[in-house]
């Protein structure tokens, strides 16, 4: 190992290593780096050639738009709209088809990266903001911690913050035979030259899953030319909803007195739905709500009560919550229309590499077992986040090593109060923080721009208020 020679802060100097640089640890740093008034270093580790991309936005794909118009996504929660007013002000072009038929943007989701990018400019460009090409690969507690990267450097920190991406899906069992074959694609992120010559010679394709990844994945191949029939199976068959615009906000208060069982708010949620639909607003209406209110929601919730939720509610919530954009949508809509899509509740039984395709036995509700043959398999599951510490050789060995652990409830790592990381022995790691989706266990509602970046906020803030030599200040600007 060897250190990272004339990159290393000066030793007076208090480090703060965030491990991943996605819309998460990007965010983090540039708050942090306003916040602070004494000198900080503040090293952002991301093998990624831009901070900001991330797994969600780092595809180059333009059938992949935002699901949520661009005016609901910033970087800073005092800035409503900060993506659109970037946008708007930058002359970035918009592809073609950006706007839908009321107005709102739904740009291509590189568009995000692109506006992170931005931001942080300045701070890197100063140094503030320290952008390291490698990929941390161990994590050891030694005054304070000692980060090993996998270009043979190493570095020490004060304080990490792990803002890790979202683990890749799992393959479920009756796929297992096919681990191995080039007809499955079991992570269709970044494979869009498979996807590409998917849409070019299948005519026959499964795809596994029916949310937003699924109709980023059937638009990508539309795009792309593909003329033939496509099945997505999922257990309950359900699609991501679609948006409503132009409507008034739902007078619903979940946060006062929130219920206290899964069943209770479940009837809660029906009655404000309904009582809406009286007062002539759409559904979504309702839900924003139960979106703003979310993280009130869940503290209130008892930990079994938790495990109900999403034991049966998760689901639909996923997707009323998690909308699609209009331009998505419209390509399902014509493709079921045109009986090219076919969108049915059934589970995988079998499937096995047969001559001409991929032979997968399946089983739809109420139809008899049957038998299909595919030219591709695609999987769009999403993040196997109960399998967080199999799918990252870094957090596994940070947690044989007794630093972090996985949440009971399977949705990422175990947190506590002020974002703190809980050690294998359940209690917090002095300096040892978590930033995005994989505090979801402890924080709720922790998917969407808007939550992301207040716990973004919170967690820059822990820090700064945390570094010894380093005193917080009011907002700055690099000179």
């Amino acid at each position: 190992m060897k250190d990272l020679g004339p990159n290393q802060p000066a030793a007076a100097m208090p480090v703060v290593a965030i491990i991943g640089g996605g819309f998460s640890g990007a965010t983090v740093a540039w708050h942090l780096a306003r916040a602070l008034s004494a000198p900080a270093a503040i090293l952002v580790i991301e093998p990624r050639p831009r901070l900001g991309e991330g797994l969600a936005y780092s595809t180059a794909d333009p059938s992949h738009r935002i699901n949520v118009p661009a005016a609901r996504m910033t970087m800073d929660c005092a800035e409503e709209g900060g993506l659109q007013h970037w946008i708007e002000t930058s002359g970035t072009g918009l592809s073609p088809g950006s706007r839908a038929a009321n107005g709102a943007l739904f740009p291509q989701r590189r568009l995000v990266a692109d506006y992170v990018n931005a931001n942080l400019q300045p701070y890197l460009a100063t140094g503030r903001i320290r952008h390291l090409r490698a990929r941390a690969i161990e994590v050891v507690r030694k005054a304070g911690f000692r980060i090993r990267l996998d270009d043979g450097s190493e570095l020490a920190a004060d304080r990490v913050v792990i803002a890790t991406s979202h683990p890749p899906p799992g393959i479920p069992r009756a796929l297992a035979a096919l681990c191995d074959s080039p007809r499955l694609i079991a992570d269709p992120s970044g494979q869009g030259r498979q996807l590409a010559a998917v849409a070019q010679s299948a005519r026959q394709v499964l795809v596994v899953g029916t949310g937003l990844t699924s109709a980023d994945v059937i638009a990508s191949l539309d795009r792309q030319g593909f003329a033939g029939r496509i099945l997505a199976l999922s257990r309950r068959g359900l699609r991501s909803r679609g948006h409503a615009f132009d409507y008034p906000e739902s007078t619903v208060d979940f946060a006062e007195k929130p219920a206290r069982s899964a069943l209770e708010l479940l009837r809660r949620i029906r009655e404000a739905v309904r009582r809406d639909s009286d007062a002539g607003l759409p559904w979504q209406a309702a839900l924003d709500q139960v979106r703003r209110d979310g993280q009130a929601i869940w503290a209130a919730l008892p930990q079994a009560e938790r495990g109900k939720l999403l034991r049966w509610l998760r689901v639909w919530w996923d997707v009323h919550r998690f909308r699609i954009a209009p331009q998505v949508e419209e390509v399902l809509d014509r493709l079921i229309a045109q009986d090219r899509l076919r969108i049915v509740s059934g589970r995988l039984l079998a499937a096995h590499e047969a001559p001409g395709g991929i032979e997968v036995d399946w089983h739809a509700r109420r139809v008899a077992p049957q038998s299909e043959l595919f030219d591709a398999v695609i999987l769009t599951t999403g993040p196997a986040h109960g399998d967080i510490l199999q799918s990252s050789a870094l957090l596994d060995a940070m947690a044989r090593a007794g630093l972090i652990r996985p949440d009971p409830l399977g949705l990422g790592l175990e947190v506590t109060d002020h974002c703190r990381a809980v050690g294998g022995d359940g209690r917090p790691v002095p300096g040892l923080l978590v930033a995005g989706p994989l505090a979801r266990g402890h924080v709720g509602e922790l998917m969407g721009i808007p939550e992301v970046t207040a716990h973004a906020e919170a967690v820059a803030a822990r820090l700064a208020e945390s570094l010894p030599a380093a005193a917080p200040a009011r907002r700055s600007d690099p000179a």
